[in-house]
């Protein structure tokens, strides 16, 4: 196993913490594709109006935009965005610098994309990224994406308990798909669903 790299950055809620990982190319939770129960998702349902926050690479983007999604990718990390802009192609210009607990959509919002986002943050700000989520989606709006499941007090990735997720997310939506996963990537491996959540 790679050793981890000695980063000057110990703080990702400082956008430095990420530019610092994406500058030397350290980013182990990056899938560097798009996984199988996303591709389902598209497929299967009519063009959405997305958000996808803490992008990273946002390779999910293309596929959305491909099918006809209006999706927009943000960051708060420089090099991230510039980053995902070079690998968006014919959308890079949806992809914006920007931080999630202040960007205001153009429009009304039908879905929220999750993947490694929740799970970058500290445990305390949990409280605040899910009542962001919740004024961010209107009633019947999806939130839908991978969430990460682990006790370990190490992070980022900060796991969380399925009970504690419950309780976070049981005022404003309610959990109607929650499936394994069979394409993790290794940092996440066994300890992840795919889920979609309801506003309520």
């Amino acid at each position: 196993m790679a050793s981890v790299p000695d980063f000057a950055s110990r703080d990702p809620l400082s956008p430095q913490f990420w530019d610092e990982r994406f500058e030397r190319d350290f980013t182990p939770w990056e899938r560097g594709g798009v996984s199988a129960a996303l591709r389902r998702f598209v497929a299967a349902s009519r063009p959405l109006i997305t958000l996808v926050p803490g992008c990273g690479s946002a390779r999910e983007l293309t596929l959305m935009c491909d099918a006809g999604w209006d999706a927009t990718a943000i960051d708060f990390s420089p090099e991230a965005v510039a980053r995902a802009r070079a690998l968006a192609g014919p959308w890079a210009d949806r992809i914006l610098q920007a931080d999630f607990f202040a960007y205001a959509p153009e429009q009304p919002l039908d879905l929220v994309y999750e993947q490694a986002f929740l799970c970058a943050l500290p445990r305390a700000r949990r409280p605040d990224v899910a009542r962001r989520w919740a004024e961010l989606l209107g009633q019947g709006g999806l939130l839908a994406g991978y969430f990460y499941f682990d006790a370990a007090p190490k992070g980022p990735p900060f796991g969380i308990a399925r009970e504690e997720l419950d309780a976070l997310l049981a005022p404003a939506f309610e959990c109607i798909v929650d499936e394994a996963v069979e394409d993790s990537i290794p940092v996440f491996a066994g300890k992840e669903r795919w889920m979609i959540w309801r506003r309520l």
